[in-house]
């Protein structure tokens, strides 16, 4: 063992004639470890939200989505071979986009209307998962060779926070208003048609769940009169972290008049506004570390002052003066170690309870989850770790300084 190391555990162990520094000392290693502790807790449960909220949002929506600048376009089934021969996708779908009216006969709402493939689709999204009643396959349009008097109403899938408010469950029918309308000798007409709901789906994103609508692809072509055409592609990836790369070399690829944006784009202000919170809190809650390092302050000080004879025996005996100040580093680093392995495991213990028991409750009303969701990150555990011990160490350089200053003929000269 180092003699700084040696010199400086006895110092910290040994009992002391003022108990007072002894107890600042705890209080040092206390607040280092509630300091730490927050920390992981904190960031934790952010992270938590974060993961929780980008899986909800990629259980809707895809990882990245083509589009055309005219709105619609109808060559999709070249550009659909031409994006699944893409490194790094893994499945894509076409789809169809537009704004609706819905009446139920007891209620009227807007809604989002999302024309999908229901062979395809699954292999893109999450929806399948979401749903609470119905079956994808159930959205299977009319069969265009039967007589208007025998085709049966398509099917529509709607949120259960939009079927609430409509006051309609599965095997009601909602009318669809578009706006878009059709042209007639008495001048532009709004079009509907007659829907069966075939399924209800709750992604737990109260936005989705309010506003949004699925049909089959067919049926939403039909209804906006727009042929064979689709208003975009969306895209699945292999690494969803990959998306913006994978979206560059498409847009590339396809070029004008198509656009390509990932899912990092198109939330951006959402996940950007999250990353700023957890960088605040981080800086926040840093802040009782700081404060347990002016304790490690003060108690080498009164240490140093303690230790004044004892230093003049160890100067005069040949220890140098870099010996002398990593007497005192050491010991202040000790502190902060220790009070770091302790805020360390009472963080990873809380984490584990929160994540087992779930003994914290949120309301519903307010949040889309109802408990707090854990997840630690290995990254933010060791950025914590380091800045804990640094923090301590830089603590440890005044009062270490004044120690190697002492000469030992002035130290000694009353004793």
């Amino acid at each position: 063992m180092h003699f700084e190391l040696f010199v400086s555990l006895r110092y910290l162990l040994a009992k002391r004639r003022h108990a007072f520094i002894s107890l600042i000392t705890l209080i040092s290693v206390a607040g280092v470890a509630v300091g730490v502790m927050a920390l992981i807790v904190v960031l934790a449960v952010m992270n938590g939200f974060q993961h929780d909220l980008r899986d909800r949002i990629l259980g809707v929506t895809s990882h990245a989505v083509i589009g055309h600048f005219q709105g619609t376009f109808g060559t999709y089934r070249e550009v659909l071979t031409d994006i699944e021969q893409e490194e790094g996708v893994a499945a894509a779908t076409p789809f169809v986009l537009t704004q609706v009216m819905m009446n139920s006969g007891k209620a009227i709402s807007g809604a989002i209307l999302r024309g999908i493939d229901p062979d395809s689709a699954p292999r893109v999204t999450r929806l399948e998962q979401s749903l609470l009643q119905g079956t994808l396959p159930s959205l299977l349009g009319p069969s265009s060779e039967a007589s208007l008097s025998e085709r049966p109403s398509p099917g529509i899938i709607v949120g259960v926070e939009l079927a609430a408010r409509l006051g309609v469950n599965v095997n009601d029918y909602v009318t669809l208003v578009s706006p878009t309308g059709q042209t007639t000798p008495a001048g532009r007409v709004p079009k509907s048609q007659l829907f069966r709901v075939v399924g209800l789906f709750k992604s737990g994103m109260y936005e989705y769940d309010n506003t949004l609508a699925y049909v089959h692809v067919r049926d939403a072509q039909r209804l906006l009169g727009i042929g064979d055409a689709v208003n975009g592609i969306e895209v699945k990836v292999v690494d969803i972290y990959a998306a913006a790369q994978v979206a560059e070399k498409l847009q590339k690829k396809l070029g004008y008049p198509y656009w390509v944006r990932d899912w990092m784009q198109m939330n951006h202000n959402l996940f950007s506004a999250l990353k700023l919170e957890k960088v605040v809190m981080f800086i926040i809650l840093t802040l009782i570390i700081l404060v347990a390092a002016f304790n490690i302050v003060s108690s080498l000080i009164m240490m140093v002052m303690e230790k004044t004879k004892d230093i003049a025996i160890l100067k005069a005996m040949g220890a140098t003066t870099h010996k002398v100040r990593r007497i005192f580093v050491f010991e202040g680093l000790l502190i902060g170690v220790v009070g770091t392995l302790l805020g360390l495991a009472g963080g990873f213990g809380l984490c584990e309870l929160l994540k087992r028991y779930q003994f914290i409750e949120l309301p519903r009303d307010v949040y889309y989850i109802s408990t707090l969701p854990v997840r630690m990150e290995p990254l933010d555990v060791v950025i914590i770790a380091c800045a804990a011990v640094a923090i301590c160490l830089a603590a440890t350089f005044y009062p270490s300084k004044q120690a190697a200053k002492l000469h030992p003929a002035e130290a000694l000269r009353y004793e």
